[in-house]
């Protein structure tokens, strides 16, 4: 075999190959050879009919096969002889493969770089801690129990008032003509402000109805609203009351802890305020994994493969455009031209593959793998998703291993990620809820 490299330019490598006829025909003959020990055909014993028949019968199978066994072998060869790490599959062309010829073929390939590792404890952080407050608990048990409520008609007809649960009939109209998509039919809506109800302003106009009621609603929508024919626009809603329930709240005592398993209500409580600390432990995580992916970002300063930049790139425009589409492009990217756009995304695909290739490199340099049992316990996370299938979706797993392989990369990014945690140490401060959940408001990439 023969080798030329005609690229060393960055991260793109490029070689020429050049595989000898007389080593092709060899391969070929062999595997001819091998397949005459057991090959049966009609009017022959087994392991007797004639090679020629078998290459005149079979040849051109086998030439490509060997062909493609070569060219692979030969590809590996190349790569691990010049010590490359292959960004993604190489691309391959074959020049010639004339039967009884050299067969060439170029090899051209992007590289990983070479990734230096940042001194960790030169990196300072912080990680905000928040605990919950009495009030807090209360105000999630209160919401709990509000979802546990009995919708009843009144003892007596009356007008509806906030916390009421109302069905109507309702159709929007802008500039006078109806429009399907902001039309319903036997709708339960609750009175008052609400961010539940996806049309702004409408519930809170709802009170002082009965049943049998008709009014007329008007709203101004967002200039975001998810419908482009009423985004920005004034929607007047004609609204008919076909029925009127008011809620029945729950006793808040040991009997209603009991119903969900609880032996009282002060286990009730208890069990609310570990799940709000755990939502609090992970908005925590989540600014202090943003805080960490910052500073590596301003540390990372090497080349990175445009075939993965561009790949990248794919998946995040192909997301731009469907919010663009769809009129949910945030107010700052709906003021850019395309090319700003294009640009701005293009950095944070940059970005992304830089960091994905540093926190490989980490735990490539470390050992740091996702183990057998970690994956079935992931399987068994993602199932228990779906309860009552989970049977169906751990049979998905084994039949389309691929599938589970696709959580195995976030899996790894949080050990590497808990692994550099540990080498910064971070400072720990006390913050409330308020200022844990503000300092996530800006966007992350």
């Amino acid at each position: 075999m023969q080798v030329i490299e005609t690229l060393s330019e960055g991260l793109k490598r490029a070689f020429t190959v050049v595989l000898p006829a007389a080593e092709l025909e060899s391969k070929r003959a062999a595997r001819i050879a091998e397949l005459g020990k057991t090959m049966q055909l009609p009017g022959f014993r087994p392991g007797k009919v004639p090679l020629s028949l078998i290459r005149q019968r079979f040849g051109t199978a086998v030439a490509a096969e060997v062909l493609q066994e070569s060219v692979d072998e030969a590809t590996r060869e190349v790569i691990s002889s010049h010590g490359l790490r292959p960004a993604v599959q190489p691309k391959i062309e074959l020049q010639g493969a004339e039967p009884d010829q050299d067969v060439t073929f170029s090899l051209a390939l992007e590289v990983l770089p070479e990734i230096p590792l940042p001194d960790f404890s030169t990196i300072s952080l912080t990680r905000f801690k928040s605990t919950p407050t009495e009030e807090a608990v209360e105000k999630a048990l209160a919401t709990f129990a509000r979802r546990q409520r009995k919708l009843e008609r009144p003892a007596e007809p009356r007008l509806s008032r906030a916390g009421d649960v109302l069905t109507i009939d309702f159709t929007g109209s802008v500039d006078g003509v109806p429009l399907e998509a902001l039309k319903g039919s036997d709708v339960n809506v609750e009175v008052g402000p609400s961010e539940d109800f996806p049309i702004p302003g409408f519930a809170e106009q709802l009170e002082g109805l009965g049943e049998g009621d008709t009014r007329t609603i008007t709203v101004t929508l967002p200039e975001d609203y998810p419908l482009k024919e009423a985004a920005g626009k004034t929607v007047s809603f004609e609204v008919t009351v076909k029925a009127l329930r008011e809620p029945i709240l729950p006793t808040m005592d040991d009997a209603f802890a009991q119903e969900f398993g609880f032996e009282n209500l002060a286990e009730l409580r208890e069990a609310i305020r570990r799940q709000i600390q755990r939502e609090y432990d992970q908005m925590s995580r989540l600014r202090l994994k943003r805080d960490l992916l910052d500073a590596l970002a301003a540390r990372a300063d090497y080349p990175v493969p445009e075939t993965l930049v561009e790949a990248e790139f794919a998946q995040i425009w192909a997301r731009v455009e469907a919010d663009r589409a769809a009129g949910r492009l945030d107010e700052e990217d709906r003021n850019k031209d395309e090319a700003a756009l294009r640009e701005s995304y293009r950095a944070i695909a940059e970005r992304r593959v830089r960091l994905g290739l540093l926190l490989a490199e980490v735990g490539r340099a470390n050992n740091i793998t996702v183990s057998k049992d970690e994956m079935g316990r992931l399987a068994w996370a993602e199932a228990s998703r779906y309860p009552g299938q989970e049977g169906k979706v751990l049979e998905l797993f084994r039949k389309n291993p691929e599938m589970l392989e696709a959580l195995r990369g976030p899996l790894y990014e949080d050990k590497v990620i808990d692994f550099i945690l540990e080498l910064v140490k971070p400072a720990e401060q006390d913050v409330s809820a308020e200022e844990l959940r503000e300092s996530l408001e800006r966007e992350t990439v």
